[in-house]
């Protein structure tokens, strides 16, 4: 591998809290000391001769960096496109170019931690238009949709691909491609980030965006915000095919706590009932015959996954069956 060239370890850290989905964030500081005006992602340099891999070196700088302990995590992706690198100064790079390979991790708890300039962010702030548990986002035909057709003008394969990422004109929402559609916003010049990434390509010092139009997300810094992207898509996918979700949840919980953890992941509502029939086709969940008081009204059930199931035989996820509005 060149000298010029080093890897960066980025840390996709989701859970939900208190109904939403949040990801654990930091601000990094710059050699004065003084912390990013954006937030990011738990981020550090390998150092090939004091961590024997990357998940042991990514544990222990998210640790050192938010105090945060991390449960499940597997790799997402490899990330390293000129200009979209981490800020070199802030990672101790030098003028090394950073090639960043991304992790998905998963806690059934926002844990406080008293580590300066970190936060559990609701992901929403970054991609608002990703929420669809209270029905479509206004802000997708008021704001989004006109600036991508203005953008795309005639073109007819720009136009395709706008209506078939943000369910334009009658087309289904895939709730699974956050990425595209971040990407898609970006190549348009609408991610605050494509300008300061631009000049950045060019080599010119460019700063983070100093203001944005909320209507298409907060920026973060570098490319954690494609990276965050790529998390949360991954992540809505496995729900399907793998039980992942149990990563998200406590040892004993509701099923009306099952369902708002799945439904604050994938943003979509989900039908109470075909839920319920899903979780018994699927018999990955059991009764505890004990109820919880705390609910506010009738005592629920509670219920654990059978996690020795992964044990004994191939385990699907759970579909999603969707509440339909009308």
């Amino acid at each position: 591998m060149s000298a010029d060239i080093v890897i960066g370890l980025s840390a996709v850290v989701l859970t939900v809290r208190d109904g939403d989905g949040v990801v654990l964030t930091v601000r990094p500081h710059d050699p004065s000391g003084a912390p990013s005006p954006l937030s990011g992602l738990p981020f550090g340099l390998f150092d090939p001769d004091g961590r024997r891999t990357f998940e042991l070196a990514l544990r222990a700088f998210v640790t050192d960096q938010t105090r945060f302990d991390l449960g499940y995590v597997e790799q997402l992706y490899t990330f390293g496109d000129k200009g979209r690198d981490a800020p070199l100064a802030d990672v101790g790079a030098g003028a090394a170019r950073v090639i960043s390979v991304g992790y998905l991790a998963l806690t059934n708890e926002a844990v406080d931690t008293s580590a300066p300039d970190t936060a559990w962010s609701p992901w929403a702030r970054f991609f608002p238009w990703e929420d669809w548990r209270r029905g479509r986002p206004l802000l997708i035909d008021e704001a989004v949709a006109p600036a991508l057709r203005g953008w795309a003008k005639a073109e007819e394969s720009r136009l395709s691909r706008a209506r078939l990422l943000f369910a334009l004109d009658g087309a289904p929402w895939n709730e699974e491609r956050v990425l595209e559609r971040y990407e898609l916003l970006y190549e348009a010049g609408l991610a605050p980030e494509a300008a300061r990434d631009r000049e950045r390509a060019r080599g010119g010092p460019a700063p983070e965006p100093a203001s944005f139009d909320p209507f298409f997300g907060e920026p973060m810094i570098s490319d954690h915000r494609r990276i965050l992207a790529t998390g949360l898509g991954r992540l809505r996918g496995k729900l399907k095919y793998r039980p992942v979700v149990f990563e998200l949840t406590p040892p004993e919980f509701t099923l009306s706590r099952l369902q708002r953890t799945v439904e604050a992941i994938a943003g979509v509502a989900l039908h109470k009932q075909n839920f319920r029939r899903v979780l018994e086709r699927t018999a990955l969940v059991e009764g505890l015959g004990r109820f919880d008081v705390d609910t506010g009204g009738r005592p629920a059930e509670l219920f654990r996954f059978r996690r020795e199931l992964l044990d004994a035989k191939p385990v699907s996820g759970l579909s999603l069956p969707l509440l339909r509005e009308g």
